[in-house]
């Protein structure tokens, strides 16, 4: 069986409003999840003291954080602005630290920027791979993972295909920068849902199940049977995250966990 997290799509700090991301944890423990995959952002909006103690009462852990509302504080690795991908580099850095101290790891994809940030697809993975070297540094040097996430071409302007990420891994050259999937991505960028999991292997960090529309499993195309059990063949490890972002966490988040464990999953 796999140890399954929900992703809260929004900011933190938009969520907390009295008690209100306390009880969220204590709903998705309830509807049976191992996981709680938070969007980082500045302000927090919270103190890493109370989601700390939160997550210990409610049972759940962080097995990743998102990094992507930093592109709409202004930041972007692609930036042909040197200024611009310096602050996006310390941004990433300093994400580290919160990282390690709830033993989680870094999702980066929407921080590599659109093609109207860069028209360059070139110059864009020069300073893309550039950035996230330096970030990699201080990774290795508190063991941390950073995950690459592919995402299609309509919300990030470079590296869509699994093929692509590895590629930039590759170059990168660190063993604390792995790949990731997503099934939302890969069902437009991808023609077989199988074989970029096939292609990541023992290499794969984490994973993103996502319905083809938004909405709840099942509604969509995505064939998750087929997903779940190459993830088996490979023997994924990881935590499998569930992001449901077009229907209310409250009747999401149960209904998503019953339709794959109906399945054995």
């Amino acid at each position: 069986m796999f140890r399954y997290s929900y992703i809260l799509i929004d900011r933190i700090e938009s969520i907390e409003k009295g008690d209100g991301l306390r009880r969220t944890f204590d709903l998705l423990k309830q509807a049976g999840y191992d996981g709680v995959e938070l969007n980082l952002s500045t302000p927090l909006g919270v103190s890493l003291d109370e989601l700390e103690q939160w997550l210990a009462e409610s049972g759940l852990v962080v097995p990743s954080f998102l990094t992507g509302e930093s592109y709409h504080d202004g930041l972007c690795l692609s930036s042909p602005d040197a200024q611009v991908r310096s602050a996006t580099v310390d941004r990433l850095i300093e994400y580290l630290e919160v990282a390690k101290r709830f033993q989680s790891i870094l999702v980066v994809g929407l921080l590599q920027g659109l093609r109207s940030d860069e028209p360059s697809a070139t110059d864009a993975n020069l300073r893309i791979t550039d950035c996230l070297r330096r970030v990699a540094v201080a990774a290795e040097a508190q063991a941390v993972d950073i995950v690459i996430e592919p995402v299609n071409h309509l919300q990030v302007g470079f590296n869509n295909s699994v093929a692509e990420v590895l590629e930039m891994i590759a170059a990168i050259d660190s063993s604390a920068v792995r790949p990731m999937v997503d099934t939302i991505h890969m069902n437009i960028e991808e023609v077989s849902l199988s074989e970029p999991v096939y292609a990541c292997r023992d290499r794969l960090r984490h994973v993103h199940l996502c319905e083809s529309n938004g909405r709840g499993f099942g509604t969509g195309n995505v064939d998750f049977d087929l997903v779940l059990t190459t993830l088996q063949e490979i023997q994924y490890g990881g935590f499998v995250s569930i992001k449901v972002y077009r229907e209310s966490l409250a009747s999401a988040a149960p209904a998503s966990l019953a339709f794959l464990k109906e399945r054995g999953f």
